[in-house]
């Protein structure tokens, strides 16, 4: 029989559980930044591939660490290419080439409606989620951000910003899909896909990077090299593991909250490192993305406290 904790063990939980929280909206709210920086003298296909193999190769060795086995079904390892398409090979590359335009911002905010495309994918598809009012809400806000992220300014000239954009909101798609795609890894360790993923997609990714961008004739220059390593040690790997971390202490509804934490927290960084700014529209766009984002998921206070019994550790 379960025993319910005093409130006290709960509140000295809490807060570390809310640092990590911080930290993880922090690590992935800064990758756009890092990206931004890399990109600058490292073709995007190579960066990605760099990402993806170091980080990758982490997780594997924190695994074997942690005495974390990896599946050898050849039928896991197909999901495994699946998800490495969705969740890093097409959208890692597709963010990387469009910040070589687009401010790293604008790929937050753009990049942050995944919970938002994520459960029209489930209502429309696989139809395992009601469309509530809370729900309905959060997809127009989420969508209507979007749209004024975007703005009308973005079709001027020949519009690369607007490609460029649009290629964000792909990679958008992509996440959302991965995070359906991902209930196909039930009953797996958390690691397991992320790191599988991980290395069949440095697999798919680096031979390409070697044909096509050559990485031996490349000079990149010493910001770009430190922009890699901190996107792969910290907003990758480091980031990977906090997020485990945070899924047994507090669940899985209580870890999305960095869906909507990392939105202002990585707009703040690229205004501050590197001197962004953001348009009227943006802005708006900014409050309606984060409000339709927490819409998608914050639960409401009786799903908290069903999850905050379903998740405790002593049931």
């Amino acid at each position: 029989m379960s025993q319910v904790q005093p409130a006290s063990a709960h509140g000295q939980r809490a807060v570390p559980d809310l640092l990590l929280l911080i930290a993880l909206s922090t690590l992935w709210g800064a990758s756009y930044t890092f990206i931004r920086i890399g990109v600058a003298t490292i073709p995007p296909l190579t960066l990605i591939a760099a990402r993806t193999l170091i980080a990758g190769s982490i997780l594997l060795l924190w695994m074997r660490i942690q005495r974390i086995s990896m599946p050898r079904d050849l039928a896991v390892w197909r999901r495994f290419f699946v998800q490495a398409l969705l969740n890093s090979v097409v959208p890692f590359t597709l963010i990387a080439w469009a910040e070589r335009s687009v401010e790293a911002g604008l790929a937050t905010i753009l990049n942050s409606a995944s919970p938002v495309l994520a459960f029209l994918g489930t209502w429309l598809i696989t139809r395992h989620e009601p469309l509530t009012p809370r729900n309905l809400f959060g997809v127009v806000a989420g969508l209507a951000g979007i749209c004024m992220v975007v703005g009308f300014s973005a079709f001027e000239g020949l519009g690369r910003q607007l490609v460029a954009q649009l290629a964000i909101v792909a990679a958008t798609v992509c996440y959302a899909g991965a995070a359906i795609y991902g209930r196909a890894f039930k009953g797996l360790s958390p690691a397991a896909p992320a790191a599988g993923s991980l290395i069949v997609g440095a697999a798919l990714l680096v031979p390409a990077s070697l044909v096509v961008d050559r990485p031996w004739t490349l000079h990149p220059s010493p910001q770009s090299l430190l922009a890699l390593v901190a996107l792969t040690i910290f907003s990758t790997a480091i980031a990977f593991v906090i997020y485990f971390r945070l899924v047994q202490s507090l669940g899985s509804v209580g870890t999305t909250a960095q869906a909507y934490l990392r939105v202002p927290i990585g707009v703040a960084i690229s205004m501050t490192v590197l001197g962004e700014s953001l348009s009227a529209s943006a802005w708006l766009g900014l409050g309606c993305v984060v409000a339709g984002v927490a819409a998608m998921t914050i639960p409401p206070r009786q799903a908290r406290e069903q999850n905050a019994c379903e998740d405790s550790p002593d049931r």
